[in-house]
This record gives structure tokens, C-alpha cells and sequence, in this order.
């Protein structure tokens, strides 16, 4: 698969090449951000006993 893509990669015309690699990018930034978002969400869930355990 990996060489399949990168044989298509190569062949794309310099411009196009940027497009596939800010995709990458922007697909790579989502995954962070919904993990960012996930364990805000649970650190909200669960204030009252993170703090009891900080003590």
C-alpha cells in the first residue's frame, strides 16, 4: 500500500504534492485535537476526585 501511494505521490505534479501533504497534516491535527478534547472531557468528569487524590 505504502509503495502504491508513494508511486502515485511521485508521479503528482509539484502543487498537487503540497495539497497531499497539508491533507496529512490537517488529518494528523484532528487526531491530536479529538484527543486533546476526549481527555479534557474526562478530566472534567472527574475533578472532584483528582483532587482528592492530589491531596
Amino acid at each position: 500500500m505504502a509503495e502504491e501511494l508513494l508511486k502515485s505521490f511521485e508521479e503528482l505534479p509539484e502543487d498537487k504534492k503540497r495539497q497531499v501533504i497539508d491533507f496529512v497534516e490537517f488529518l494528523k491535527t484532528k487526531d491530536q485535537k479529538e484527543i486533546v478534547k476526549m481527555m479534557d472531557s474526562i478530566i472534567q468528569e472527574n475533578m472532584e476526585a483528582l483532587r482528592e487524590l492530589s491531596k
